[in-house]
């Protein structure tokens, strides 16, 4: 029996009157508003202009969700089409169930949209909003301590997390994976932030840093975990989704820093203190100015209507 353990919550979801507050849901919140929170100082920091990461965010959030519900609909299938279960439960995001690789997928082509909209660099909003995203992700774990999901193997330590009895689930203590993941996200945006103040990382690269990073941890914490998953060569499916998007964000890393070395000094071209295109003169210059003068010169020798000219004065 453990002497010591983190008790889960008996449920998920508050009732405030006709209005449910899901736990999942608001963690996913918290973690979005600290994320553009922290991204917004980066931003700024990096001579940008305050309010522009919360506008790019109205895209890439929404294509965020999308793209993590569709890769966890998409890698665990059987959970909503296999017969006997409800396809519709498919679309009730709330009950647990967004692929972090999707998320950061589609969510790269909402902020896409929203860049090009304003003129700014995709990679330089990245590299500011990498730690926060970091910093989200820690947050909306704990959504899964609410519906006491994606726990690890059985356990009798200390901090092991106390799981109910329920729906696919065995009464028990497990390794909170939950927890794992949420401090190692804390360390991924302390070391991004770190690192870039150290080495100045430009054009992707702090991203790339988080995505390695997150990676790393993501295939330990994934090994951990006994929900059910498919498996490839005796490895699940988000282990080996680890494994190649590291090798992809660390190959990134390298050959950018060969290509295009250094950091942006301009990030967002309408921000304050980013040099202005020249304004245009009223004085004609070069060959105007030469046209300008011909086109003024004394009307004394222009011929007149007639043919002849003007009689000198002198």
């Amino acid at each position: 029996m453990n002497l010591a353990y983190i008790p889960s919550p008996s449920t998920g979801v508050i009732d405030l009157g006709p209005i449910p507050l899901r736990g999942y849901a608001f963690c996913i919140i918290i973690g979005v508003f600290v994320a553009v929170w922290f991204g917004n100082k980066r931003w700024v920091a990096r001579g940008g202009t305050a309010g522009t990461v919360a506008d790019i965010a109205v895209w890439a959030v929404p294509f965020g969700l999308v793209g993590g519900r569709l890769y966890h609909v998409i890698t665990d299938y059987q959970l909503y089409f296999k017969d006997g279960e409800d396809w519709v439960d498919a679309f009730k995001i709330w009950q647990g169930g967004l692929g972090i690789w999707g998320a950061i997928a589609l969510g790269a082509v909402g902020a896409w949209i929203g860049c090009r909209r304003r003129g700014i660099p995709l990679p330089a909003w990245a590299d500011a909003l990498a730690p926060g995203i970091a910093l989200a992700q820690a947050c909306g774990r704990w959504g899964n301590w609410f519906n006491q999901e994606l726990y690890g193997k059985a356990t009798d330590v200390p901090w092991a997390l106390k799981i109910s009895e329920g729906p696919n689930r065995v009464a028990g203590t497990y390794h909170p994976t939950f927890l794992y993941e949420s401090l190692w996200c804390v360390g991924v945006a302390l070391l991004v932030v770190w690192a870039d103040r150290r080495f100045k990382l430009g054009h992707g690269r702090a991203f790339a840093l988080y995505v390695a990073a997150y990676c790393a941890g993501r295939a330990w914490i994934e090994y951990m975990r006994v929900d059910e998953a498919h498996h490839i060569l005796g490895l699940r499916l988000n282990v080996w989704t680890a494994l190649i998007v590291f090798v992809l964000a660390v190959a990134y890393i390298v050959i950018s820093a060969k290509v295009r070395p250094g950091r942006e000094e301009i990030v967002e071209p309408q921000a304050p203190g980013a040099p202005e295109a020249p304004e245009a003169s009223d004085e004609p210059k070069g060959d105007e100015a030469v046209a300008s003068d011909e086109a003024e010169a004394p009307e004394a020798d222009a011929p007149k209507a007639d043919g002849t000219a003007e009689a000198a004065k002198g």
